[in-house]
């Protein structure tokens, strides 16, 4: 049986995406964190195996930083336009710098 690997620009988005969207649904934020921290860490390590650390260092500070940079963000185009658009950002990055090595 093939195994199949998730490309880490799709598991970084979904954890931006999915942490939002775990956050506000259940209305437990730390719930929501747990899903951000746990889809970061799975997108750091393929980084980090694709890419080297410092490309890995690099992608998880804009991870980062895009959940920072939504929130400032939200309060300007909306909630899901935010996260959707940071989302986007990272994935582009991750795919530019890990994924399409692969």
């Amino acid at each position: 049986m093939a195994k199949v690997r998730v490309p880490s620009s799709v598991i970084a988005a979904g954890g931006l995406v999915g942490g939002y969207g775990v956050a506000r649904w259940t209305k437990k934020r730390p719930l929501g964190g747990v899903v951000l921290a746990v889809a970061g860490a799975a997108a750091a390590q393929q980084w980090r195996q694709r890419a080297g650390g410092k490309a890995a260092g690099a992608l998880t500070v804009a991870y980062v930083a895009a959940f920072a940079g939504s929130h400032p963000l939200a309060k300007k185009v909306g909630a899901w336009p935010s996260v959707l658009g940071v989302a986007g950002a990272v994935a582009l990055a991750s795919w530019a710098v890990a994924d399409r090595r692969a």
